[in-house]
């Protein structure tokens, strides 16, 4: 296993994601999906976690992923190749919990990206945000044991650290990580975050590269 405070890891990182970053395609089911011929990160979280203010963030592009104060309004897989050549995919998966969206809309979510986690080789690791104001929902530990079952390999990420003071942080993020440990799928390091401030940004890139070359 790599060495995350490597800083060959981190440098190596930071110059991936300053490079060569698009969009490729949206999946909105398994047979869209592109050739499996590269690593893949996936990032998943409940609606309004922030994650495409995150993805952004980590590929310091401000229009990567489209922003949207509605909830659920990513009902695809959104693919984005990272590098030239191409070293590996992002993959932008549909919000989990949104409450205005039809039950058919939900179940086909659950069908789409349960059948991605089982089934996709490629898959190296799902980063699962957590909003640091809220902690760990109900909703979320579904996806954590959906995961589990699935034996895909995750790690749990705060977002929103900007929104909470420093001593309310470090309860959520010592919860966070005592959840972790509950999973057997899990990694059990959490990684705080800010898309707006950058904290954690470093970190999450290094943790991506450190997953891709696991």
């Amino acid at each position: 296993m790599m060495d995350s405070d490597d800083p060959l890891l981190t440098e190596r990182a930071r110059k991936l994601f300053a490079g060569p970053i698009a969009f490729l395609k949206s999946a909105p089911a398994l047979q869209h999906l592109p050739a499996p011929g590269v690593p893949e990160i996936a990032f998943a979280g409940r609606s309004n976690v922030g994650k495409s203010s995150l993805l952004n963030a980590l590929t310091n592009r401000n229009g990567l992923a489209r922003t949207s104060v509605t909830p659920g309004r990513t009902q695809e897989l959104n693919y984005f190749d990272v590098g030239s050549p191409l070293v590996f995919r992002l993959v932008d998966m549909p919000g989990y919990g949104f409450a205005k969206a039809p039950k058919d809309v939900v179940k086909k979510w659950r069908f789409l990206v349960n059948d991605y986690l089982r089934g996709r080789a490629v898959l190296k690791r799902t980063l699962v945000l957590i909003d640091s104001r809220h902690g760990i929902k109900d909703v979320d530990r579904e996806v954590l044991e959906m995961l589990d079952l699935a034996a895909v390999s995750y790690r749990l990420v705060l977002t929103k650290t900007d929104k909470v003071k420093a001593s309310d942080l470090a309860a959520v993020q010592a919860a966070t990580e005592a959840e972790a440990r509950k999973h057997p799928a899990a990694h059990p390091q959490v990684i705080a975050t800010s898309s707006e401030k950058g904290m954690g940004i470093a970190e999450l890139r290094t943790a991506v590269l450190e997953a891709v070359e696991s």
